[in-house]
């Protein structure tokens, strides 16, 4: 295992992340199509895509508040385990009020991103293994294994289909078998998990005591940040990666086979642009980075709504893919950067989610758009959403000075 910013025990955080996004790749394909196949409408299948948002939403926060006295190990086994149930439970169920609950309760990710209970954990631990000034890099790092990976998951997501055409089998069997892929590599994520150190050994790097209250000093900023990015996560729910897979097949009829390709593509895209956030963070700042490069892509996912061709529509979801995760790692250096290091994990947790919980109100709103119309109207929502928030942030704090990994209450390094 390749070593990454210098710690073997990074490495198998970064390792873990790049099985979590190829299952979370290979699912969130796989979701909307399936879900159809047994039978669910696109209202039901936009409910069931909400339970998942609001189950992660919840055990994000509960991660969170605690792994300031919790050991991280011990937190990241017990999240594996509940991956694991979580594939189990959707290959064993087909009904929508149980697929619902196995949702709320699970860990399965529709978006294609990393919104989930093993967030916090790992983006602590990540923090306080580099300088402030190098954690833009390996997070851009992190998130391109994970970005990969799930590239390679959604590509994956085809094989349920292909297998059936050749060999004659029932899709919505192969399909459900794909559940079982998932749950078999969450044991391959808690074999890597249990390489990290045990609990006599588990306190994050930099933090020498563990605080009173998960977070105290940087409360202020954090929540600053948290409604910003709330605004953010709600119009992204409109445009969660299944609901792109159910919009191209309503509006284009396009097959899984078609649909896996393209976000094969357009994770591949995200994934690699992430790698010249930390360059352009050290030119322009981290907040610049974050806005000059989320408005093109956002103004590209509204144009998308309008294409009246599969390839048009194609084109423009691929280069959005190409500057809409650029962000993502300044992001997430900018929010370590505001904080003490024991208040790390709290803060990952406090601001990721209230953007969970506003992605989780959307989807349903427009799984009911799509059954009255095929016309891109969450795209639209969407688009214009994000370009608010991209506006707002830059407002507010583009005045701060450049100060990556100060420490400034009530204000972060721009």
């Amino acid at each position: 295992m390749a070593r990454v910013g210098g710690s073997p025990e990074v490495a198998r955080v970064v390792t873990a992340r790049a099985l979590r996004g190829f299952a979370d790749g290979f699912v969130s394909v796989l979701l909307a199509t399936y879900l159809t196949a047994i039978g669910l409408s696109p209202f039901q299948i936009g409910a069931v895509i909400t339970g998942t948002l609001i189950g992660s939403a919840a055990l994000t926060l509960g991660v969170g508040l605690s792994a300031h006295r919790l050991p991280l190990r011990s937190l990241l086994l017990v999240a594996s385990g509940l991956m694991l149930a979580t594939g189990l439970g959707f290959a064993a169920v087909t009904g929508f009020w149980l697929l619902l609950v196995v949702a709320v309760l699970g860990t399965l990710n529709p978006s294609g991103g990393d919104v989930s209970v093993f967030l916090p954990t790992e983006q602590a631990f990540l923090a306080g293994s580099v300088d402030a000034d190098r954690r833009t890099y390996l997070y851009a790092r992190y998130n391109l294994a994970g970005g990969i990976a799930a590239a390679l998951g959604a590509l994956a997501s085809g094989g349920p289909e292909l297998l059936s055409r050749a060999l004659g089998w029932d899709l919505r069997s192969t399909q459900r078998a794909g559940f079982l892929v998932y749950a078999a590599i969450a044991v391959a994520v808690a074999l890597v998990y249990r390489g990290l150190p045990r609990p006599a050994a588990d306190a994050e790097p930099g933090n020498e005591a563990a605080p009173s209250q998960p977070l105290r000093e940087s409360r202020r900023t954090v929540y600053e940040l948290a409604a910003l990015f709330s605004l953010d996560s709600a119009a992204s729910g409109f445009v969660v990666q299944s609901l792109l897979v159910l919009w191209l097949h309503l509006r284009f009829d396009l097959s899984t086979g078609t649909t896996a390709t393209v976000f094969f593509a357009a994770g591949l895209l995200g994934g690699a642009s992430q790698l010249l956030a930390g360059p352009l963070a050290a030119r322009i700042g981290l907040i610049r980075t974050m806005v000059f490069t989320h408005l093109p892509a956002n103004a590209l996912l509204l144009v998308a709504a309008f294409a009246s061709r599969a390839d048009l529509a194609i084109g423009l979801l691929l280069a959005r893919a190409l500057f809409s995760q650029m962000d993502v790692p300044a992001r997430q250096a900018f929010v370590m950067a505001v904080v003490t290091p024991g208040e790390r994990a709290a803060a990952a947790s406090v601001t990721n989610v209230p953007r969970s919980l506003a992605s989780a109100t959307t989807p349903l709103l427009a799984g009911l758009l799509l059954a009255r119309t095929s016309f891109g109207w969450p795209l639209v929502i969407a688009g214009g959403g994000k370009i608010a928030y991209d506006l707002l942030l830059l407002a507010l704090f583009r005045n701060v000075p450049a100060e990556i990994g100060g420490h400034r209450r009530g204000r972060a390094p721009a």
